[in-house]
């Protein structure tokens, strides 16, 4: 079978499908495997070291796509492309299956299979394949990094001679799995660190890590079969934000991770709540690309009110490009291994499985 990548639209992405020890892991499997001239440049990949593994280096995206039967890529690709793709192709990818529906269904008419891998179920099989989480985990990270960059103080405690300066204090809200590493990787940088989520289960996931978990009185169960938080009743909602009011007046850095699937992300720090804030403070939004998490958060962008400087940016994966690749690689390649028949070099879309049943968009 032939299995290709093209280039993403660089503007925003600069990640991608098929690093050089995932093409040799394809390859070893059975696949041929082509891509376009200077696919991996941009991250210290030369088309050497493709070509050594016995990849195709090609030059023309049409003639790649032309020869494909399966395509893997981070985004869906543009509607020019897509003109491209046949019937009985096959599209694997983070295609953002609740932006890009009207696509998708488009795709399918055409009899082209699309595996959206941010569907995966949350399931022990699945986890070598989970997207959301290798990628939430770095920008966790990441967020917490820039968010330390722009603030003007120290972060751990300091004894000096002169006096003690006081560590920085740091509110997460959400503790998903980008939440849990900003917690973590704040901590290991010295901070104190408190964090808050509307489902109880993460309580101990926080404590674990040596954060304070924050919750109101009387919390609901918010939290989905598959692991991830639901909407709030306005009741819970109202104290949430009273909790949230006053813990604002002790805190430095805010890192927001807090989505819900397939919507816009809930507003959980409302405009009024700004003048509760030190000055100087940070907030790094990375809900900002679905709406975000605070009132004033701006994708690309710092925002600054009431001496509180907000970022939301679209993808902050592209500062870290080449660790995102190297697990995204490996994460459709588990999903591609369990899909692929060997023995009879097709793939086997069974319905049966439901890590293939819940990707595929039907």
């Amino acid at each position: 079978m032939n299995l290709v990548s093209i280039f993403e639209n660089k503007t925003f992405e600069k990640r991608i499908a098929v690093t050089p020890e995932i093409a040799k892991k394809y390859i070893d499997l059975g696949f041929s495997l082509s891509l376009p001239i200077d696919y991996g440049l941009d991250l210290g990949f030369k088309d050497s070291d493709y070509k050594d593994l016995g990849v195709n280096i090609l030059n023309n995206e049409n003639e790649i796509l032309s020869k494909a039967d399966i395509i893997i890529q981070l985004g869906i690709p543009d509607d020019k492309k897509l003109s491209n793709l046949k019937a009985n192709q096959t599209l694997i990818g983070s295609l953002n299956f609740f932006s890009n529906k009207k696509k998708l269904n488009d795709l399918k008419a055409r009899k082209i299979n699309c595996f959206s891998l941010e569907l995966l179920p949350r399931i022990t099989r699945a986890q070598s394949m989970d997207i959301l989480s290798s990628q939430a985990n770095l920008a966790g990270y990441k967020a917490v990094i820039e968010a330390f960059q722009i603030y003007e103080r120290a972060i751990p405690m300091m004894m000096t001679a002169a006096g003690t300066i006081p560590a920085a204090k740091v509110l997460v809200v959400g503790a998903g799995v980008a939440g849990l590493q900003a917690i973590a990787t704040a901590k290991r940088m010295g901070a104190i660190v408190f964090a808050t989520d509307v489902r109880m289960a993460s309580k101990e996931q926080v404590e674990s890590l040596g954060g304070k978990f924050l919750t109101v009185e009387g919390v609901e169960n918010l939290e989905t079969e598959g692991g991830y938080a639901k909407e709030a009743s306005d009741e819970f909602k109202k104290k949430q934000e009273e909790l949230l009011s006053e813990t604002l007046k002790k805190i430095d850095i805010v890192i927001c991770t807090a989505l819900i699937p397939g919507k816009e992300a809930p507003k959980i720090i409302k405009e009024e709540m700004f003048k509760n804030f030190q000055q100087g403070s940070i907030i790094y939004d990375l809900a900002a690309i679905q709406g975000g998490n605070t009132a004033f958060t701006e994708v690309d962008k710092i925002v600054e009110k009431n001496g509180v400087k907000i970022l939301g940016e679209t993808n902050i994966l592209n500062k870290l490009p080449v660790s995102a690749s190297n697990l995204y690689a490996k994460n459709v390649f588990n999903f591609i291994s369990n899909l692929y028949d060997k023995k009879n070099n097709t793939l086997n879309i069974n319905l049966d499985d439901e890590i293939i049943e819940k990707t595929l968009i039907k």
